[in-house]
């Protein structure tokens, strides 16, 4: 193998931390203005933030960070805001599932 595919491979824990990154990121773009509830949101994305920081990739941290997205989006009362988390929330489980590709 030439050293420019050794550096292309890939874990699923690699795949899995960007895509998480990916979607995180889209979520902040997401709140675009304050609405009740917001705090919370703000407060998850500092705890997948700081999950992400992590050298281990612990499944389990993702599940409960990803179970607690879903408690946020049940208690947002703005509606449009509700449902653009929601469409995250699947996106999120999605990034939990991807595997890396195998040539």
């Amino acid at each position: 193998m030439s050293q420019r595919q050794i550096n292309k491979m890939q874990t699923d824990t690699d795949v899995k931390r960007k895509a998480i990154k990916q979607v995180v990121a889209h979520i902040r773009k997401k709140i675009t203005s304050e609405y009740v509830g917001s705090e919370h949101l703000k407060e998850w994305l500092t705890e997948i933030e700081s999950i992400i920081a992590k050298e281990e990739f612990d499944i389990k941290d993702y599940i409960h960070a990803r179970k607690s997205l879903n408690d946020i989006i049940e208690r947002t009362l703005d509606e449009e805001m509700r449902f653009k988390l929601r469409d995250s929330w699947f996106s999120l489980g999605k990034a939990l599932e991807k595997k890396a590709k195998i040539n």
